[in-house]
Order: C-alpha cells, then sequence, then structure tokens
C-alpha cells in the first residue's frame, strides 16, 4: 500500500509543485486585498460582493482585518483636515473677484457608511468645493466689490456661516472656511484703496472739527464759571458791606478805637505817649524813639 502512494507522489510531484506555487502566487496577489490594515485616523467601510454591498450600519475602527478577496475594505481619513481652493465670482457690477480659501472639514464617523454608499470617497471635489462655490457666488453676486472687499457689516461672515450650516447636513462636520485672500482686479483695488484714504482723511478731519468744538464749549463754561464765581463774590461783598453798614454806628467805632488803643498800648515792642485827645474823643498814640535816657517833654497845652 505504501508502496502505491510513494509511486502516485512520485507521478503527482509536477502537479503538487505546480498547484503549491500556484497558491503561493496567489496569496501574494491578493494579499492586499486579504489583510487590512487600518491605521491612526482612519476607519474602513467594507463592501460586500455576495453579501449585500455596501455595509452602512458598521464603521470598522483602527486595526487588522482579514477579509475575502472578492470583497473591499475603503480606508478613509476621519482626522480634521484641509483643503486650500481658489474661487472667481462677479459682483453685481460684473467686476470679477478672486477668493482664496481654506476649508477645514472632517467626516462623521457614524455616518461614514452612508457617506461612502451615497457620495463616495471623493467627497471633497463631489460635494464641499462644489457646494461652497455655489454658495459664495449665489451671496456675493448681488454685493458691491468694495464691501465685499472691506467685509461692509460681516458680509462675508455671513455668508460663510450660511455654507457651513448647508454643508453641516451631508454627512461632514464642517470646522470653518477661512478667506485667505480677497484678489481684485488691480485698477478697482487701486480705486478702493484711495476712497479709504480719503475716508480716513476726512474722519480725522472730522474728528479734529470735533475735538475744537468740545474745547470751545470747554472756554464757554469755564468762562461762565469764573463769571458766575465772581459775581457770587461780588454779590458777598456787596451783602456784607450792608450788613456792616446797617450795624455799625457811632458807638461801636468809639468801642473798636478804645480796643484797638489798649491792645496798642500793652504792646511791649512800643512805646506808647499820649499825647491828648484826638477825634471823637478818642487818645492820640505814637511810637517815638528817642536816644537819651531823660524822659520825653509833655505837650503844651
Amino acid at each position: 500500500m505504501r508502496q502505491k502512494i510513494r509511486a502516485w507522489l512520485k507521478r503527482k510531484i509536477p502537479y503538487l509543485i505546480i498547484l503549491t506555487l500556484f497558491l503561493f502566487w496567489a496569496l501574494f496577489f491578493f494579499w492586499p486585498r486579504i489583510i487590512i490594515t487600518i491605521h491612526s485616523g482612519e476607519a474602513g467601510v467594507l463592501y460586500w460582493l455576495f453579501l449585500g454591498g455596501t455595509e452602512t450600519d458598521h464603521v470598522y475602527s483602527e486595526g487588522f482585518y482579514v477579509i475575502a478577496p472578492w470583497d473591499k475594505m475603503y480606508i478613509y481619513n476621519v482626522r480634521v483636515q484641509t483643503v486650500l481652493h481658489d474661487l472667481e465670482v462677479l459682483t453685481n457690477r460684473g467686476l470679477p473677484i478672486q477668493l482664496k480659501l481654506a476649508i477645514r472639514f472632517q467626516p462623521e464617523y457614524e455616518t461614514l457608511g452612508v457617506l461612502h454608499q451615497e457620495v463616495g470617497p471623493d467627497y471633497i471635489n463631489t460635494i464641499i468645493v462644489p457646494d461652497i462655490d455655489s454658495v459664495l457666488r449665489k451671496n456675493l453676486g448681488h454685493q458691491n466689490p468694495e464691501d465685499i472687499y472691506v467685509n461692509k457689516e460681516n458680509i462675508l461672515t455671513k455668508i460663510i456661516v450660511n455654507a457651513l450650516n448647508e454643508l453641516g447636513q451631508k454627512y461632514v462636520n464642517m470646522h470653518s472656511i477661512v478667506i485667505r485672500k480677497v484678489v481684485l482686479p488691480e485698477p478697482i483695488k487701486q480705486a478702493i484703496e484711495e476712497k479709504l484714504v480719503e475716508e480716513q482723511r476726512y474722519q480725522t478731519y472730522d474728528f479734529k472739527l470735533k475735538k475744537e468744538e468740545k474745547e470751545a464749549e470747554r472756554r464757554v463754561i469755564e468762562a461762565t464759571g469764573i463769571a458766575n464765581k465772581r459775581r457770587i463774590e461780588a454779590a458777598g461783598i456787596r451783602d456784607y458791606q450792608q450788613i456792616i453798614s446797617e450795624t455799625l454806628d457811632e458807638k461801636m467805632l468809639k468801642w473798636h478805637g478804645i480796643d484797638a488803643s489798649l491792645k496798642l498800648s500793652e504792646s511791649e515792642n512800643a512805646k506808647v505817649i499820649v499825647i491828648g485827645a484826638g477825634k471823637n474823643g478818642l487818645p492820640i498814640i505814637g511810637n517815638i524813639p528817642f536816644e537819651s535816657n531823660e524822659p520825653p517833654p509833655l505837650p503844651n497845652k
């Protein structure tokens, strides 16, 4: 029995070698379709050839998978991505404006199978870029070039928000659309810049005029305040003099004169001499310096 098996193997060895080589060749050829590696930041969608097509209810995460060679795994980048895009738009005056955009987006992980089935791997050029172009053209076509160039009343910002809202409903998370640069035809650009310079000059001149007006108002207020202060002071002096004139009589004056004479007579730095009676009966007081030790002469009666 063994001899028959050995004889059969000897006869079949060439065929076995050919079969083994064929298997190795098939394994080598189909290896990338059988052994699937999903790297970091990626996700996979599996297409079953005989079992219903695209698997939309399951997303394959990072890892190592073995599938049949007739099935296919589609691998997507699920990280935040940035695409640079240039767009030319005609304004309401028929003037072209070129916008240089930076589009930041990320496919939704949970709906990646539906995105693959309904849109496909080239979804960037299928829905993202065309939809952004459509929204921008539709909204910017009614605007003036100058308003777009200076982003008057946040025109560009509002249009970008509208574009983000529309694209956010198509299995993609739109993070931002950044307008890197707005390019106008050179003559239009120069005209707008000259107009902006003139507006700045006018605003500076208007500011100076308002400043001078404020300064003039301040001076008027200050002069008015000084006049009011002086008028109040004059009224106070007038009232004071009126009160004094009403209360000060001859007896009061004599009393003040006597009081002042007493204070002078008590002074240590003066030599007081009473010469006689002055006007209104008040004494005459003087400070007469002399060098001799003799007493000063008495006045003649």
